[in-house]
This record gives structure tokens, C-alpha cells and sequence, in this order.
């Protein structure tokens, strides 16, 4: 389960410093640049729950991780309905919205 608090939703609140507020489409090339950044989202962890990400799951990034993406050229699709307010403190809307998938 995504989000800070595991529920689904990229919901946050103070406690949540990582700021896990932009719901992402996976691909391959955002997960193997995560992966070389020592941050494994591909990986099953069953003794936390954790399935392990594939291209094209959703799931909620920490909006700092999402801009390094973005400045490596790898930054994942964005789901901007589901994408947190909070996200835009670290992000630009402009970069959101180019990568939206949503724009409807």
C-alpha cells in the first residue's frame, strides 16, 4: 500500500518529512535510476508487505525524489488528481503538469 500512511493515498502531514505527496506511474527507467540512487522500489520486501513496484503501479513519491528524477531525465509519469497540494512547496506545477497523465 502507498502513501505515507499505507492507506492508498498520497495524503501527508507534518510527520511526513519525506513529503510522499506525487502519485507516479512507474516505468523501468525511473526504477533502475532509483535503484542506482540506492532507493530499491523494485525488490520484494516481504517482511515489510512489500510486493515490490513494477512499471505501470502507482505509487506515492517523496516530491524531492520525483524533481532528482526530473533533473536525471527519468522522472515518472505523473497522476496530478491524486498528487498532494503539499507537493507543489518542492515542486514546480509547471514540471507536474508537463508530465501529467491526467489532464483532462
Amino acid at each position: 500500500m502507498t502513501g505515507f500512511f499505507r492507506d492508498g493515498v498520497c495524503s501527508t502531514c507534518k510527520e511526513d518529512r519525506g513529503s510522499h505527496t506525487v502519485c507516479a506511474e512507474m516505468t523501468a527507467e525511473f526504477l533502475a535510476a532509483s535503484q542506482r540512487a540506492g532507493n530499491d522500489l523494485s525488490t520484494p520486501a516481504p517482511e515489510f508487505g512489500f510486493r515490490g513496484l513494477q512499471p505501470g503501479d502507482r505509487w506515492c513519491l517523496c516530491a524531492a525524489r520525483w524533481k532528482e528524477a526530473l533533473a536525471l531525465g527519468v522522472a515518472p509519469p505523473v497522476v496530478l488528481s491524486s498528487t498532494h497540494a503539499r507537493a507543489l512547496e518542492i515542486v514546480d506545477l509547471d514540471d507536474l503538469v508537463a508530465h501529467a497523465i491526467d489532464t483532462n
